[in-house]
């Protein structure tokens, strides 16, 4: 038995009798029916979510708001169909029932709803430095359930029909839209492409177009780095996809690397033992990897000394100038001569030079 049998049957002998002007018993008993089933089947989803809700992980989606929200769309929608049986809402508009395009509406406006709500409960969950990460997922979760919501609530109205002129339309706008907008769009995707890429997160120092700072805060559109002088610089996602990137911290433990120059005169194991030495009374020196001192070079002006030395990534720029200071306090303590630059000159034919008026 299809629907349209089902309709007849409301139709049909004592249900066919007039009560008051065009309504008729089997209108009301319809309508009735039908909101009868509709507040049935509100209370079951709604018991049922709020029992899922406490098992489930996906706590963002279903939770009591999920569940109250669709609770109320159903027990409207009945509504509406109630009043559509009984024939107040059985006017034509724009070629569809008044019914439809309310109930279209109603479904786009509840599922707006459902998506606003869920994309701020996650974000609201989500622990701080998780939250580049989830913003995205979020607002993604959000746009495409608000477009799916949209072709729903037109194939409701009656507009399946005109479905493929709308699409038409809406391309031909959108490449319009994309020629002019070709910026937008690519820091858009590229912000996509960093979400699974994920080179850098808020917090992170990094080194990238040319900037070097903190990351302050990452966006769809762009990523904004606060620079160590203290500055705002915002960089587009597509820009900054197509960069490199350095992140200092992505790792636990970074390498700090400085040259040392000693007089060609100077005892070079003893300069290399005793900066193993300072190294290894250093706390935030990792003994694993082990620090490595080594002769690296024999330059102009005397023996280059290269000092290798792991140290928590956090603690590199300290540790960093501290070697620095306590290398030169060191050398200078035991003796050890660090060189200025010194040249040669040397000339072809004799140099005659003119002292107090005498010729040398």
């Amino acid at each position: 038995m299809n629907v349209t049998n089902v309709s007849t049957i409301f139709e049909q002998g004592v249900f066919g009798e007039n009560l008051f002007l065009t309504l008729t018993i089997g209108a009301v008993i319809k309508a009735v029916l039908i909101l009868l089933i509709g507040l049935v089947f509100a209370k079951i989803v709604k018991r049922y979510l709020i029992n899922l809700s406490r098992s489930t992980k996906y706590v963002w989606i279903v939770n009591e708001d999920t569940a109250s929200t669709l609770h109320n769309l159903i027990i409207i929608i009945a509504v509406v169909y109630s009043f559509d049986a009984l024939g107040i809402l059985s006017y034509e508009v724009l070629g569809t029932s008044l019914s439809n395009l309310l109930t279209a509406f109603l479904v786009f406006y509840f599922s707006y709803l459902l998506a606003k709500k869920s994309k701020d409960y996650w974000i609201m969950r989500t622990p701080q430095q998780r939250l580049p990460e989830v913003q995205l997922k979020a607002k993604l979760f959000y746009y495409i359930l608000v477009i799916l919501a949209f072709f729903i609530a037109l194939n409701i109205a009656g507009f399946t029909g005109k479905l493929t002129t709308l699409l038409a339309a809406a391309g031909i706008t959108g490449i319009v839209l994309g020629f002019a907008s070709q910026t937008v769009v690519a820091n858009f995707v590229s912000g996509i492409f960093m979400y699974f890429d994920k080179p850098l997160k808020i917090g992170d120092p990094v080194e990238v177009g040319g900037y070097s700072g903190i990351v302050h805060d990452i966006r769809i559109l762009s990523t904004r780095i606060r620079t160590w002088d203290g500055l705002l610089v915002r960089i587009p996602n597509e820009k900054l996809f197509n960069s490199d990137i350095k992140n200092l911290q992505k790792y636990p433990a970074r390498r700090v690397d400085i040259i040392v120059t000693i007089a060609y005169k100077e005892d070079i194991q003893k300069t290399i033992d005793l900066i193993k030495r300072m190294l290894d009374e250093m706390p935030y020196v990792l003994a694993e990897p082990e620090p490595a001192v080594f002769v690296d070079n024999l330059g102009d002006n005397g023996v280059h000394i290269a000092v290798r030395a792991w140290a928590p990534s956090e603690k590199w720029f300290d540790v960093r100038t501290q070697i620095l200071q306590k290398i030169k306090d060191t050398l200078e303590r035991e003796g050890i001569e660090i060189p200025f630059p010194q040249r040669v000159n040397w000339f072809a034919e004799e140099l005659r030079v003119r002292i107090e008026g005498k010729e040398i």
